[in-house]
């Protein structure tokens, strides 16, 4: 830690949000906190991903460290454990530029059991940790309206609060930390099953004449709908693989759920078997697809 105080910034009541990892989902994330007109210091390895955002007004970031010694909360959006570890406490790394007292917000989907370490091994040197992973996809960034499960003390989350409420309409303290990962895998469960179904539904359809693009409409209000139908089943339909989401991803957070249902002893046959047809995907190369190529299964023999 090279700083003992927090940014003078803290004092004038101005937030200054550290943000690390600028891929799909941090890069949106980024474009909302400056289209509220939040300071930003983003960083990612790849400096292409963060310099579209230095060019909207973002301050430029030579690592991890340097964008987290001039800001209050540091946001992570990562796509690993080990990812979340280097970025935090590898060479570089937020925990030697960050002020003591510095929230983390880790906006990532980890495991539970990774979260808690992560979080005790931040204590101490100094920095807070909140779990926040998200659901809504990027769609609902620009909007500002995210689905965010948070864990951790109730004091951080309040804190995290001013910046987390101009990403999320929905921002829900579930517990300690870990909780939020917990909550958010069980989401993915939903989330997961959900997208498999409104697949299986499309084909079904379309290999019966039946318009699938219209289906939303018609079930609309129904106790069938849902929001993921709504958005999906079209794309699905039409072979729309324009990204908001990743399959690989996807598949991560179920093998996370997996995990947690082995540990306690909890039977998921649906949650197993949509997995396995992700893998098979991913095995194929289409993990970097959208969650709608999973009309992919039905293109030939898996």
């Amino acid at each position: 830690m090279t700083q003992t105080n927090l940014p003078e910034s803290t004092a004038k009541n101005e937030v200054i949000v550290a943000l690390i990892g600028c891929g799909l989902m941090g890069f949106a994330i980024g474009q909302r906190l400056l289209d509220v007109g939040i300071g930003l210091r983003p960083f990612d390895k790849d400096a292409t991903r963060a310099s579209g955002l230095v060019g909207r007004g973002a301050i430029d970031s030579r690592s991890a460290a340097d964008a987290a010694s001039g800001a209050q909360i540091i946001i992570l959006s990562l796509n690993t454990a080990a990812i979340v570890r280097t970025a935090v406490f590898g060479e570089g790394g937020v925990a030697e530029g960050a002020a003591r007292g510095s929230l983390v917000v880790d906006m990532s989907s980890i495991s539970p059991e990774s979260t808690r370490e992560l979080a005790s091994e931040a204590a101490t040197v100094g920095l807070r940790w909140l779990d926040c992973p998200l659901s809504g996809g990027v769609p609902r960034v620009a909007t500002g309206d995210l689905t965010v499960m948070a864990g951790g003390l109730p004091s951080d989350f309040e804190a995290a609060r001013k910046v987390m409420s101009r990403l999320a309409s929905n921002y829900t303290l579930m517990g300690p930390s870990g909780a939020g990962q917990v909550t958010k895998a069980i989401n993915q469960v939903l989330a997961a099953i959900n997208f498999q179904a409104i697949a299986e539904a499309t084909q079904l359809a379309l290999d019966n004449g039946v318009d699938a693009a219209n289906i939303p409409r018609a079930i609309s209000g129904g106790r069938a709908d849902s929001v993921l139908a709504q958005e999906f089943m079209a794309k699905m339909a039409t072979r729309d693989y324009s990204p908001s989401g990743r399959i690989d991803n996807m598949l991560k957070d179920m093998t996370a759920a997996l995990d947690i249902a082995d540990a306690s002893g909890t039977e998921t046959p649906a949650l197993r078997l949509t997995a396995e047809i992700h893998q098979r995907l991913v095995a194929q190369g289409f993990g970097d697809n959208d969650n709608a190529a999973l009309m992919r299964q039905f293109d030939k023999p898996l």
